[in-house]
């Protein structure tokens, strides 16, 4: 009896919190619906995206370049010295350039993006929510998601592809230094490979990617901090949720695009990237 007793409060327990989970995403569906809907209608306040956008974009500037930087050039020694193996030490910057474009460049410039701009963004609407400004914006008569969310939202939808092409190019430096002054192969050699094996498909499959991954942020950022409560001590509860959140979101979202992605017809997708940069 004891055992089917601790049984069913174990179901309880699980079910509860399945129902708790099923909840809070509807919760994070209906204001990002109210969020697309409000920016259709009254559209962004750009004085406001443009200030959300200097803290999400030059701020999170040096944390991007000195991680791609360094993992640029990590990937480009372990590259060489796997490669070194097979006699094909020469063309690390094959490898560097396709993994940094479509993958770590958009992926780290995401996590770092995010771990700064998401935790910033929880810790400032969590704060005016334990503190009931959120509801004097509403007592005011104005729109919580149109002046809070909405701005913060779009800016780092906007940053994180400016970020990310900056993180590309930087963990592609990053690469050729290790691979001239390391394993003493020529920088022109080394950004020919690259050149020649980084096509524009590759480059706009990493670029797509971030539009989705600035929106995550954004988002989550901002859904996370309209539900604070509990005082201080919730604020930096909402902070650390944020940002853990948001990183998993972003790893799992990543391999469904990456999926969606290499579907594409390549040649199409390079056609039109040619187009847009002509």
């Amino acid at each position: 009896m004891k055992s089917e007793a601790s049984l069913g409060r174990s179901v309880a327990i699980v079910g509860d919190r399945v129902l708790r989970g099923i909840e809070v995403f509807g919760d994070f569906l209906l204001l990002a619906f109210e969020t697309l809907r409000t920016g259709i209608r009254q559209g962004p306040g750009w004085r406001e995206v443009l200030v959300q956008f200097e803290t999400a974009a030059v701020r999170s500037l040096p944390l991007v370049a000195v991680t791609t930087f360094f993992t640029g050039m990590v990937l480009a020694l372990q590259t060489a010295f796997g490669l070194a193996r097979f006699g094909a030490k020469p063309y690390v910057g094959s490898i560097v350039g396709l993994a940094i474009v479509r993958e770590l460049g958009p992926v780290l410039a995401a996590i770092t993006m995010g771990a700064r701009v998401g935790a910033g963004i929880s810790s400032e609407l969590g704060s005016m929510k334990v503190t009931e400004q959120v509801d004097a914006i509403r007592a005011m008569g104005a729109d919580p998601i149109e002046k809070l969310v909405v701005p913060r939202v779009l800016a780092c939808v906007l940053a994180l592809p400016l970020l990310t092409i900056f993180a590309d190019f930087l963990g592609i430096f990053g690469g050729m230094i290790i691979a001239e002054v390391q394993y003493s192969i020529p920088a022109q050699f080394y950004l020919t490979t690259v050149v020649t094996t980084v096509e524009y498909a590759d480059f706009a499959s990493g670029i797509a990617k971030t539009f989705v991954f600035g929106w995550i942020i954004g988002m989550v950022g901002c859904f996370v901090g309209l539900r604070t409560s509990g005082g201080t001590q919730g604020v930096g509860q909402a902070t650390t949720r944020a940002v853990v959140v948001a990183s998993i979101a972003i790893f799992v979202s990543d391999f469904f695009l990456t999926r969606a992605l290499l579907m594409l017809p390549t040649e199409r997708l390079a056609q039109l990237v040619r187009q847009v940069l002509s």
